[in-house]
């Protein structure tokens, strides 16, 4: 039982999925084109205003005051145009930007509504209008799309995955294997509190043994590992290992999209981004992500190789956070948020924003940035862009009920 739990426990820590086509798209080979896409999802809500902070809008430091990303701060934000700064933990994001293979939509959101982790993220990995429909994902259904009649050959190119677990974006009716790094990241306190509210509801018994668990580790003093503390405690893993997994994870994912044989579609998933309490946008526990996510995305660079001039790579969260820092240095789960696109097939130097602004009769609620671009739109662009997805299976079987959101052009060269 104690591995048993460890493995599902493990399952938020970082899982993803990669499958292949068993032949590339028609349209794609008539134009003499191998695109490949992988779609990173950052599980836990991302702040947007954190990681491409609107310097330029006059309500900005008004809103979060010394802990606005600024240019002239103490640790300056990277500059993008003249209304919109990096983190400036991302310095690789922003000289793929500068070389316009990389690209910002901001103010963007799914059309989930509400703040619960594991609803947000059915929505978004599920591609529906609502949460519950866990049986497959979007981009599972877009690869179905380019297959001849909607069949895929099961003794086609063989599928490949990065993690424990199949992530819900690719689950479906396309074979899926899977690859496990030789170490995961340990759960956090906050991962293993909402593992337990999961498991409440969908199975009490496990329920009932992991709190058992978690109070037996507090008894004994020994606490749970926070993979994202800035601690060099030997208790705690260092951010170095953070880095590491990130850099691992995607490394691999690009090697196997690489290969002329390998697959061409692929999602992978990384936790962490629940930033309730010590955010630390400049210094602190956000920046040290953002780093390892600007490391993972270098590492996608280097090993895709030549292959990185027909690669996207979209990274996507559940929802946003809110726009003002709360009592506990931290962001509450939010509305709209950032949707980060790098690679070398990407129409990029651009941030894509209808800016809603930040005075408080603009705020979503009165409390989180409002969401003016649906994600949906942004996904189907690439899917009918890039992998030549038609639009009416986009709007059909790709992401259901969706015939009012069109596809946002120009995003691929």
């Amino acid at each position: 039982m104690g591995f048993h739990l460890v493995s599902r426990r493990e399952v938020l820590i970082g899982s993803g999925a990669l499958f292949a086509w068993t032949q590339l798209p028609r349209l794609a080979r008539a134009e003499g084109r191998d695109p490949r896409m992988l779609v990173i999802v950052l599980r836990g809500a991302l702040d947007g205003l954190a990681t491409v902070a609107p310097v330029g809008d006059p309500d900005w430091i008004a809103l979060r005051g010394e802990r606005a990303l600024v240019l002239d701060g103490k640790t300056p934000a990277l500059p993008l145009d003249n209304f919109f700064a990096l983190n400036p933990a991302m310095p690789n994001l922003q000289r793929l930007y500068q070389a316009k293979q990389a690209a910002i939509v901001h103010a963007t959101a799914t059309p989930y509504r509400e703040r619960s982790h594991f609803d947000g993220q059915d929505v978004l990995e599920s591609g529906f209008v609502r949460p519950g429909a866990v049986d497959s994902g979007w981009l599972n259904r877009a690869l179905l799309a380019l297959q001849p009649e909607g069949r895929v050959n099961p003794s086609g190119a063989a599928a490949f995955g990065v993690g424990a677990v199949t992530p819900l974006v690719v689950r479906g009716k396309a074979p899926v294997l899977s690859w496990v790094p030789q170490k995961l990241l340990a759960a956090s306190g906050d991962t293993a509190a909402r593992l337990l509210e999961l498991y409440q509801h969908t199975d009490p018994k496990l329920a009932v043994a992991l709190q058992a668990r978690m109070r037996l580790t507090a008894l004994g003093g020994a606490g749970i590992e926070d993979p994202m503390a800035n601690n060099e405690s030997p208790a705690l893993p260092p951010i170095a290992r953070v880095r590491a997994y990130f850099a691992e994870a995607a490394g691999t994912a690009a090697r196997f999209l690489a290969k002329a044989d390998g697959p061409r579609v692929g999602a992978l998933g990384f936790v962490g981004w629940d930033t309730h309490i010590n955010e630390g946008a400049a210094a602190g526990q956000l920046h040290n992500l953002l780093g390892a996510l600007d490391g993972a995305i270098a590492a996608i660079e280097s090993n895709m190789a030549d292959a990185w001039r027909e690669t996207v790579v979209a990274i996507v969260t559940e929802f946003g956070r809110t726009a003002r820092i709360n009592g506990t240095y931290g962001t509450d789960h939010g509305t709209a948020t950032v949707a980060l696109l790098a690679g070398g097939a990407l129409n990029g130097g651009r941030v894509i924003a209808d800016w809603p602004g930040l005075k408080v009769e603009q705020l979503y609620e009165g409390r989180d940035l409002k969401p003016t671009t649906d994600l949906r739109a942004v996904l189907k662009g690439l899917l009918r862009d890039h992998l030549r997805v038609e639009e009416r299976a986009l709007a059909s079987s790709v992401f259901p009920d969706s015939s009012d959101v069109a596809p946002m052009s120009g995003l691929v060269g």
